[in-house]
């Protein structure tokens, strides 16, 4: 399984050169199976420019997404992904539980007040899933769906492909909600036993609380304490706050890092870069 971030930051896209290292762009991942097969996770801002490379391979094989949520940052790069405009495109949208998912990626993006293309005047070709179940097929790979704890709700994805390599994405998570939360710690911590690789929201450090509590999502040691209980191989942080730059998420890097070695020495931890690929072998 190979992993390429194309969007790493949370929020609102932060272009700009006190950026220009992680990358500016929101939420989104590429994620290819062992036989090729292509997984997006999420479709903010850094899907326009894998849209662009999936243009200049020729990539004609299926192309399968799944959102996390439709806030904007998640969602915002759909009218900019230019496969969408092809119309030998097949994009496999899915939804689990609820509808919204597939309801806000339609009208509120290609209504003709938000963004001049029109839904019905795509010429792509659209099929959208209605999981009944939190666990669904994508080309070889096993997809389980968690509920994570943020505002308005969001899904969690563990990706296992045939061959045992294993992905979670944990995007726009609060591991200490200041209400009950949808799902535990402990939950979250079976749900990712064993993972290869974990990408998990770690937008905040304590000097952002009290006053981001209950805003949706985790403090990065909040997020190294998951992957210690879950002894997930490798731990990516992600979802960087739009007022971290680089240099303040290079001292992220080298703290997450001594972390690790003093509680978890098996555990790798990365600061998700935009452009950086990752290779997840089975366990």
């Amino acid at each position: 399984m190979r992993v390429t971030f194309h969007g790493v930051r949370g929020s609102v896209p932060t272009p700009g050169p006190s950026t220009v290292r992680y990358g500016g762009d929101s939420a989104c991942t590429e994620v290819r199976l062992r036989d090729g097969t292509l997984i997006i996770l999420d479709a903010g801002t850094g899907i326009r420019e894998l849209g662009n490379r999936l243009l200049r391979e020729g990539h004609r094989a299926p192309i399968h997404l799944l959102i996390t949520h439709p806030h904007w940052d998640h969602i915002l790069g759909l009218p900019f992904f230019a496969p969408v405009y092809r119309p030998e495109t097949q994009l496999v949208l899915y939804a689990f539980g609820s509808t919204r998912v597939v309801n806000a990626g339609r009208p509120i993006l290609f209504d003709g007040e938000h963004f001049p293309v029109r839904f019905d005047a795509l010429p792509y070709q659209l099929t959208t899933v209605e999981a009944e179940t939190d666990e669904i097929e994508i080309g070889p790979a096993r997809v389980q769906r968690i509920q994570l704890n943020h505002p308005g709700g969001s899904d969690g994805f563990r990706i296992t492909d045939a061959d045992g390599a294993s992905l979670c994405y944990l995007t726009d998570n609060e591991l200490a909600p200041p209400t009950p939360p949808v799902t535990s710690m402990d939950e979250l911590a079976r749900f990712a036993q064993g993972a290869g690789l974990l990408i998990h929201d770690a937008q905040y450090l304590p000097s952002d609380l009290p006053q981001k509590r209950g805003w949706g999502h985790s403090l990065v040691e909040e997020v190294l304490e998951l992957g210690r209980q879950a002894e997930a191989r490798a731990v990516a942080l992600y979802h960087h706050d739009p007022d971290r730059d680089d240099a303040a998420l290079d001292r992220v890097g080298v703290n997450a890092a001594r972390w690790a070695a003093k509680h978890a020495p098996w555990m790798r931890t990365v600061v998700a870069c935009e452009g950086d690929t990752l290779d997840v072998r089975p366990g």
